[in-house]
């Protein structure tokens, strides 16, 4: 998924649920981190949102908050600036005035349960003409961006919250493998831009009844 299908997705949601989207990809942030995020972990000012808790659906039912599994998890990521006025508009029109108050959360106000959600990423989805993509995917697709915008491995893995390296080497595993594509398209171009030219008819007649320069026939 690429920025246009990000896009496409994100007018497909209820407005309500378009900052979730923008954020999952271009900050790299997981269901979890997204359903428990208040208010005061973003900072308009600074253009950042901090990950310092998160909410777990359990199977029999009760959402537990927390925070996060690792100390990698609790992070800082800039938000990206063509973002930030979505995200501003957001917190205006959707969030509680309280410092405590949830981001996200449904039509009731209530806090997001990833069962419930299902039903609107399935007819945002129907919506936007796209298949195959979970919200996981939103998370993979930003990480993914952000390799072939230029991030190093140690900038991967503070986005990502991941505390070693495998998960990161994965994206830029990836984006190595399109570079190597990307270097392949450029030798073709350039072999076809530096291939002498080939002589059109009119030029091959021509050097075909060049007259002889005096001095340079036989004898």
């Amino acid at each position: 998924m690429q920025h246009c299908r990000v896009y496409r997705l994100a007018d497909a949601f209820d407005p309500r649920y378009r900052a979730l989207i923008l954020l999952a990809v271009y900050c790299n942030l997981r269901w979890g981190e997204l359903a428990a995020l208040q208010r005061r972990h973003i900072d308009l000012d600074q253009g950042t949102v901090r990950i310092q808790v998160a909410v777990v659906e359990l199977a029999s039912g009760p959402l537990v908050t927390g925070t996060p599994k690792s100390s990698a998890s609790r992070r800082t990521v800039p938000i990206p600036a063509f973002v930030l006025p979505e995200v501003r508009a957001h917190l205006d029109e959707y969030t509680g005035p309280g410092e405590d108050a949830l981001v996200f959360t449904g039509p009731k106000n209530a806090q997001l349960r990833r069962s419930n959600f299902s039903k609107h990423w399935r007819e945002a989805m129907n919506a936007a003409s796209l298949s195959g993509f979970h919200f996981h995917d939103l998370r993979h697709t930003g990480n993914h961006l952000a390799s072939l915008a230029g991030a190093s491995l140690r900038e991967l893995m503070d986005r990502m919250g991941h505390s070693t390296t495998r998960a990161a080497l994965i994206y830029l595993h990836r984006t190595s493998e399109r570079d190597r594509a990307i270097a392949d398209a450029m030798g073709t171009l350039a072999e076809t831009a530096l291939k002498p030219p080939r002589p059109s008819g009119t030029q091959r007649a021509r050097k075909r009844t060049r007259p002889r320069r005096p001095g340079t026939g036989s004898h």
